[in-house]
């Protein structure tokens, strides 16, 4: 097919289980692609890298969470999980539309390196706020946005922030934290117009949104996205739903999600994040959850459950704690939750992941559930034949990663080791490189990481997803997140658009593999 022509292939593919056809992808978040506005957008430079992905012959793309951050710009932290991220917003495209003049977006130009989150608040907001003061807030379709009520409380929730200097609800009002409706219709009329700020947002990034979609798609492209366990405990998700979280009365946290001590943390990770009062949501019938997921659906292709150790058991630390040594296991919805899905939405197509402490009764819900499990080559090479992870241990009904965004990158990872560790990689790389039939010779960081990468693809999985820094053989300095860290996450950018040799370089080794 001619680069970047379209075809109706991937709205066929929608909602379809991962297929019984080896397949690839490449997971790269929409913040680090590259652009003239200091994140990545879902402009052109989104289009171009779909044209990119289409000519290397990769399936899927993998997102993280789409989501308007918040506390340290995680995409697993935000003020409403079905949000769209306002700095994703194409300000080229609101100028198309006469919502911003061309002069007016040099104002927000920024071609750094890394994403400057500061900046982005700043100026981006400002624009933002700019093209909002020329809208037409009568417009058919934005009432109709409106009026359809699913980003009432998001906007609601914004609006009062703003009126409250950027605290959460826990700091508001006692009329408002916990919503009084009179105060709450009153707070609404008086402040409109910062109401309307919040859904146009949402509004401007829902159509930018499934402009791109409908054109990956039309590649024959799918979308994966991520569907975080947890809820971030400033948002509007806890505020308008407090009797599903574990709080206290006067809706404070009483326990805080995390994990225990592993190969992540010696002292665990605490996320900070209210947990789940599972037997409220059974009562409804996991009513917020089908909502939650059957809104995901509507913007990805296939849904990464994030944590999915914790739909078996998850991790509860109380409130307060400096770390996660003192948490303790508790008994997750299991099966109940997925059989409930199923009933509402059908036969969704969901990827588990299933890193970190896995157990019995993960595995079994594993089985139980059909979904795939993930596979992290990066965790393969301990010396321990019997090791879920290598190559020969791996089954179809899964999606092998390099690594993911909480790893270093592969040439990050191998410069890491120690010579013993990276003689022992060697090893253990070698025969099944020749196994597979993948002619390289490890003869350096590089060469060992581009090896992992030919592996990866060799792998049974119905589907392999490399990390395109993974692809680009780039080091530490392009990691994307560093577990139990505040700082320096999420920032990574490509500096340029992968050039069409790099494509065809990649068609190349997934036609070897059987996956273009």
């Amino acid at each position: 097919m001619e680069k970047g022509k379209r075809t109706r292939a991937g709205n066929r593919a929608e909602r379809a289980p991962l297929g019984k056809e080896r397949a690839a992808g490449v997971l790269l978040h929409i913040a680090s692609l590259p652009g003239k506005y200091g994140i990545g957008t879902l402009g052109k430079e989104a289009r171009q890298f779909a044209d990119f992905l289409h000519a290397a012959g990769m399936r899927y793309w993998q997102v993280l969470p789409l989501v308007q951050t918040g506390y340290g710009d995680s995409p697993y932290q935000s003020v409403y999980g079905a949000s769209g991220n306002p700095y994703f917003i194409d300000l080229e495209t609101l100028a198309e539309e006469g919502l911003l003049k061309k002069s007016e977006l040099a104002s927000c130009a920024h071609t750094g390196g890394r994403i400057d989150y500061g900046f982005l608040h700043e100026r981006k907001f400002a624009l933002l706020r700019k093209a909002f003061s020329r809208f037409d807030c009568f417009d058919q379709a934005f009432r109709a946005f409106e009026e359809g009520g699913a980003f009432r409380d998001y906007a609601l929730y914004m609006a009062l922030k703003t009126a409250h200097g950027g605290q959460g609800f826990a700091c508001w009002k006692r009329k408002y934290k916990f919503r009084d409706p009179a105060a709450l219709n009153g707070f609404l009329r008086a402040n409109k117009k910062e109401y309307l700020f919040w859904l146009f947002v949402q509004y401007e990034f829902s159509r930018q949104w499934q402009t791109l979609k409908e054109y990956v798609n039309g590649l024959g492209i799918r979308i994966i996205g991520d569907i975080p366990l947890y809820v971030a405990y400033d948002s509007a998700d806890v505020w308008a739903n407090a009797h599903l979280f574990k709080l206290n009365k006067n809706l404070t946290c009483r326990k805080v999600a995390g994990v225990p001590p592993d190969y992540f943390s010696a002292t665990g990770q605490l996320w900070g994040n209210p947990v789940y009062d599972w037997k409220a949501h059974e009562a409804e019938g996991f009513a917020w959850w089908i909502g939650r997921i059957r809104r995901a659906f509507a913007l990805y292709d296939v849904v990464r459950l994030d944590h999915f150790r914790g739909f078996d058991r998850y991790f509860e630390i109380p409130a307060g704690s400096e770390t996660a040594v003192g948490g303790r296991w508790r008994k997750g919805p299991g099966m109940a939750l997925f059989s409930a899905v199923r009933q509402a939405l059908g036969d969704v197509p969901f990827i588990a992941e299933d890193l970190g402490t896995i157990d019995g009764g993960v595995r079994r819900l594993i089985k139980a559930s059909g979904f795939p499990s993930m596979k992290v080559l990066e965790f393969a090479f301990d010396g321990d034949p019997n090791n879920a992870y290598l190559p020969q241990n791996i089954g179809e009904n899964s999606v092998t990663y390099t690594g993911t965004h909480d790893n270093d990158t592969l040439v990050g990872y191998l410069s890491s080791l120690q010579g013993w560790e990276k003689e022992r990689l060697a090893a253990i790389a070698k025969p099944l490189l020749k196994a597979a039939g993948i002619p390289v010779r490890i003869a350096g960081v590089k060469s060992a990481a581009r090896a992992i990468v030919l592996l990866a693809l060799s792998v049974p999985s119905r589907l392999t997803v490399l990390p395109m820094q993974d692809i680009l053989l780039t080091g530490s300095e392009t990691r994307m997140n560093t577990p139990s860290t505040d700082a320096g996450n999420w920032q990574y950018r490509l500096s340029r658009m992968p050039s069409g040799a790099a494509a065809e370089e990649l068609r190349r080794a997934l036609e070897a593999a059987g996956r273009a």
